[in-house]
């Protein structure tokens, strides 16, 4: 039998995908639970166009994130941090750390996006890479100073 997904399911596809499954697995547990539904003709279509939207919000998040990352692009955060004799930071700069420093200067930017690549333990001028979107990424400058 075949179904359309109508979410993600692990072991079987992605939303919106048709895809072939023994009949009781279908009636038993996917329609009943609003995880698929058949693939009629009618339903196909409908397929289509959700697809179709879909694909032009996606394409507008896209540029959104293109727009984000040229602003992010220009922007230098510091963060003063208390350090000992030597200079050495009594802690690791966090991706939190990161993110209230951005939102200092007015981004709202998630800690899940911000990706640094060797822990930041010492004073300093570093980049740092911003995921927004798959397809998009940018970096910023961040200054590390004594406070």
């Amino acid at each position: 039998m075949e179904v359309i997904l109508s979410q993600d399911i692990k072991s079987l596809g992605k939303t919106g995908q048709v895809v072939k499954v023994k009949e009781g697995y279908a009636r038993n547990f996917l329609l009943p639970r609003k995880m698929a539904y058949a693939a009629t003709p009618a339903n196909l279509k409908r397929i289509e166009q959700q697809e179709k939207n879909r694909k032009v919000q996606e394409e507008k998040k896209k540029q959104e994130a293109q727009a984000l990352a040229e602003a992010l692009s220009k922007v230098s955060c510091t963060l003063s941090v208390e350090v000992n004799d030597l200079d050495k930071l009594y802690g690791a700069i966090s991706e939190a750390d990161i993110a209230k420093a951005l939102e200092a200067e007015g981004f709202t930017i998630d800690k899940k996006d911000i990706v640094i690549e060797a822990p930041i333990e010492e004073l300093g001028i570093f980049e740092v890479s911003i995921h927004l979107h798959p397809e998009v990424t940018t970096k910023i400058r961040l200054w590390v100073t004594k406070k």
